[in-house]
């Protein structure tokens, strides 16, 4: 499918509609050879709630983003490089349905579709373009993907020391390193891990002591890391994901709005 699409002008009709969807806060995504294999709504796990998102499965590249107007304009764009996923499907849940993990190296989230079958879609596609994009260029798949974030709702009371209560005054807070909903008094400590930003993190007391006793074992400890992968322009992974840059405004999801509907083919894939 790649070397049928690739160099052709429908090919690049569809990643410049893309670009010119996401306007001047996003990045140029037209690189020679690159292709847009397919797109469609997924329900994202954010940290308050599940949300929409619009995601673009090129032949190297995830692209995602928040919906504005469909088809029109997306903003808060994220590219993740596909060398550096690993996937995980997962049970259902009461509140979401044919989930999987799309796991990386500096952000690991969960995303759900509206039928079994279009998850089967998206996996097949991904685990494809995963697999040609690790023959050609040599690379390892990811081995130590960071952890996904708790969501907010999973828990009313701090998960390391158990006692302390969430409430409008006490704020819940999440671990960079293992993702758990924690108090202030338990994540007092910040530690700089270079893969996931430049700039030290919030991390929770357990996972601080045990940062500082794998730091002073030396070199010797990363011996078995994979080296880092090159920055991917425009893949931030933000301290996400109440994404303020949309409040879920009526006007662009009603509230009633169905997102697992059968009848509403969400995604496609081009051929």
């Amino acid at each position: 499918m790649v070397d049928h699409l690739a160099n052709t002008e429908i090919n690049s009709q569809r990643i410049a509609a893309v670009e010119n969807c996401f306007g001047a806060s996003g990045q140029p995504l037209a690189l020679p050879g690159r292709v847009l294999l397919g797109e469609g709504i997924l329900t994202k796990e954010c940290r308050k709630k599940p949300k929409p998102r619009i995601f673009f499965l090129f032949n190297d590249i995830l692209v995602y983003g928040s919906i504005i107007i469909n088809k029109r304009k997306y903003n808060s764009q994220h590219i993740i490089p596909l060398e550096d996923v690993t996937l995980e499907t997962l049970p259902d849940t009461l509140q979401m349905k044919n989930r999987w993990m799309i796991k990386t190296s500096k952000k690991s989230f969960v995303v759900s579709a509206a039928s079994l079958t279009e998850r089967k879609e998206w996996i097949s596609h991904l685990e494809e373009c995963i697999k040609q994009l690790l023959s050609t260029t040599g690379r390892q798949p990811c081995r130590e993907p960071a952890a996904p974030w708790i969501p907010d709702k999973a828990t009313d009371i701090c998960m390391r020391c158990t006692h302390t209560k969430f409430s409008t005054l006490t704020r819940r807070h999440h671990c960079r390193k293992c993702g758990f909903v924690v108090c202030a008094d338990c994540s007092r400590h910040r530690f700089l891990m270079p893969r996931l930003s430049p700039k030290p993190l919030r991390v929770c007391n357990l996972c601080y002591r045990q940062l500082l006793a794998e730091e002073k074992k030396g070199p010797e400890a990363d011996g078995g890391q994979e080296p880092m992968r090159p920055a991917v322009q425009g893949y931030e992974p933000s301290s996400d994901d109440s994404d303020k840059s949309d409040e879920d405004k009526a006007e662009q999801w009603p509230a009633d709005t169905e997102f697992y509907t059968s009848e509403v083919s969400w995604s496609s894939f081009h051929s």
